[in-house]
């Protein structure tokens, strides 16, 4: 059962994860997380990071469809300005949004990656639905409410994770 939250590769940031690299490996979209995966929580803009980044995804025919937990109009504040398709609500780890994201792209689901910063929800949810995962660490050091209960339990996991020998936490790339 912990292999479901057992992510393929975690990176530092989102920045890790580049076009060349996403090609290489036959991916061709991107389901990402907004609150704490590409801006701190509490940021309702993207940085000029982002932004470049989002650019450089969509000039290598990357889709990206953002994926959050959050309400309608946190998600549609920050995707809208970027052009970027969004699904709100998602509830998490719940595959019916990941499946809907990758029907929006258009593209076969072995081909697309997650890309988050919580297990319970992120990649539990992506590897549920059989999608690629990447865990990337927390932009921000403070969460929302419902977030800090799912670190404690993030905590655990990763602790039976690494004492089964299936990660190693301080190797990030």
């Amino acid at each position: 059962m912990y292999r479901l939250f057992l992510p393929n590769e975690y990176v530092k940031n989102v920045f890790r994860v580049t076009p060349e690299k996403l090609k290489n490996n036959g991916i061709r979209g991107i389901i990402t997380d907004l609150d704490n995966t590409l801006v701190e929580w509490d940021r309702p803009d993207a940085t000029a990071e982002i932004i470049d980044w989002m650019k450089d995804m969509r000039e290598a025919g990357i889709h990206v469809t953002i994926v959050s937990n959050n309400n309608e109009a946190r998600v549609k504040a920050f995707a809208d300005p970027l052009g970027i398709p969004f699904i709100h609500q998602a509830r998490k780890p719940m595959g019916r949004a990941f499946r809907q994201a990758v029907r929006q792209m258009g593209i076969p689901k072995e081909q697309v990656v997650v890309i988050g910063d919580q297990l319970l929800t992120d990649i539990f949810g992506g590897n549920r639905s059989g999608l690629q995962t990447v865990l990337v660490v927390p932009v921000a050091s403070s969460d929302g409410l419902a977030t800090r209960f799912n670190r404690k339990v993030e905590r655990f996991i990763m602790k039976k994770l690494k004492k089964r020998g299936l990660i190693d936490w301080e190797e990030i790339k």
